[in-house]
């Protein structure tokens, strides 16, 4: 394993004083596509929050490419955001804009294009998604499949060194899936993007990830390749594995 690019270093948070992560501990490196799985309610996408400041954690370390971020007042912080990109699992696009001019937002916001580079910007940014030829349709025009491509372009405008993806499949077809996976693969092969991916889908993480994290109460309990996940001996990954519904994993969740 080369040197960590994202690390948490023993993170605890709790929320109304119920403890959801209680000690994780878990390096990235860079380039790498890494999965964090898990039950429901078990800290996922808490655990990604933290590394663009939408949460603050109550114990512990966040280190991104060397440097600690996790006590950085706001001011300090926004050149990290910069460099992370979220793409949430809502779409969350402006329905009264284009897929193009939604794309170009961030560009004028961060960057001070005018408006026409900023679409001409935001048009390349779209066939990196295979959306090109969607550029002036409206997000209500397009399935959910196309709306997520959009909102990952959106994301790579600023061209962010790591992306989070919060359950980048949840609710799209089958065939609308996979072609989320094969995007995200992609962004690591072609782009040298840093990925970290919260998801429940199986044919995502088996089929996508160099590693999978495995949050199990609180901590992570296993970091694995996906063929070693399923080749892995323990009773708990095995149970999580399989969908079983009934022995230890029945925590509650927060």
């Amino acid at each position: 394993m080369t040197t960590a690019y994202v690390e948490w270093r023993n993170v605890s948070k709790a929320f109304s004083g119920k403890p959801v992560l209680k000690g994780m501990n878990l390096a990235i490196a860079k380039g790498e596509v890494m999965f964090i799985i898990g039950t429901s309610g078990v800290g996922k996408s808490v655990t990604i929050k933290h590394l663009i400041g939408l949460l603050r954690i109550d114990a512990g370390e966040i280190w991104f490419d060397g440097t600690r971020i996790d006590q950085l007042p706001e001011r300090q912080l926004a050149p990290i955001r910069k460099r992370i990109g979220m793409v949430f699992q809502s779409s969350t696009l402006f329905d009264s804009m284009t897929l193009a001019e939604n794309v170009a937002l961030p560009l004028r916001k961060h960057q001070r294009l005018s408006w026409s580079a900023s679409l001409v910007e935001a048009k390349q940014r779209l066939a990196q998604v295979y959306m090109a030829e969607y550029a002036d349709r409206y997000p209500a025009e397009l399935s959910d499949g196309m709306r997520k491509r959009a909102a990952i372009a959106r994301t790579l405008a600023l061209g962010p060194e790591v992306v989070l993806f919060d359950e980048p499949t949840t609710g799209l077809d089958p065939v609308s899936a996979r072609r989320i996976d094969r995007l995200i693969r992609e962004l690591a092969d072609k782009l040298g993007v840093t990925a970290i991916v919260v998801s429940h889908d199986p044919p995502s993480i088996f089929g996508v990830a160099d590693r999978v994290a495995f949050l199990y109460q609180g901590v992570v309990h296993a970091v694995a390749t996906p063929a070693e996940l399923r080749a892995s001996p323990d009773p708990i990954v095995q149970q999580f594995i399989q969908g079983k519904s009934s022995g230890p994993m029945e925590t509650p969740g927060f």
